[in-house]
């Protein structure tokens, strides 16, 4: 008549482990681990730029970094890139604006993959851009070559050609970030759009 202890210490341990299970998976814990998984998330990414800011070599030439390599590692020096519109595609002011923006993202997104010690320190400057003309795509070639001579990054927008452009021209380029009066010395002479 009487239910056996096995039975009924059965379904009290199966309610025990059922409530563990359940106030394990509440909101008020998730947000918490997800935040510190972002914190540790950070310090992990952060920790593998400080160690590689090596890779800056690549974009710049031995000349460049006996320039940059001032005390405090580069840090006071200023840093800049210009924009070279094309000026034969007589392109509207709005698909300008649309090709600088092409050529100041993609120049940052192949920063973050190769140099992201040059493009923290563009950043600490304020990310200066300006925005200068050339003739045409003559020009824009010997400026990415001279450019690219130096050891400054390029970065060119090839159009899509669904609006004013042909597919495939070359609209802008980007030169640098870097130092001021290097990227000068390459667009100093081009005036200003």
């Amino acid at each position: 008549m009487w239910p056996s202890s096995r039975n009924s210490s059965q379904p009290q341990t199966t309610r025990q482990e059922k409530k563990s299970i359940s106030g394990s998976f509440r909101a008020e814990n998730l947000i918490p681990g997800v935040v510190i998984g972002f914190i540790i998330g950070m310090i992990l990414d952060l920790s593998q730029q400080v160690k590689s800011p090596v890779k800056r070599s690549r974009l710049l030439s031995s000349k460049v970094q006996k320039q940059s390599s001032v005390p405090g590692n580069g840090k006071d020096q200023e840093l800049k890139m210009v924009l070279v519109v094309r000026q034969d595609l007589k392109m509207r002011t709005g698909k300008i604006a649309s090709q600088c923006a092409h050529a100041a993202t993609g120049m940052y997104a192949e920063l973050m993959q190769s140099d992201r010690y040059l493009l923290r320190r563009w950043e600490e400057n304020g990310q200066p851009k300006i925005v200068v003309a050339c003739k045409n795509q003559q020009e824009m070639n010997k400026i990415t070559e001279a450019a690219e001579s130096v050891g400054l990054p390029t970065f060119v927008v090839a159009d899509a050609g669904r609006t004013e452009v042909a597919a495939g021209s070359r609209t802008v380029l980007a030169v640098g970030p870097g130092p001021k009066e290097l990227v000068d010395s390459i667009t100093g002479r081009l005036a200003l759009l």
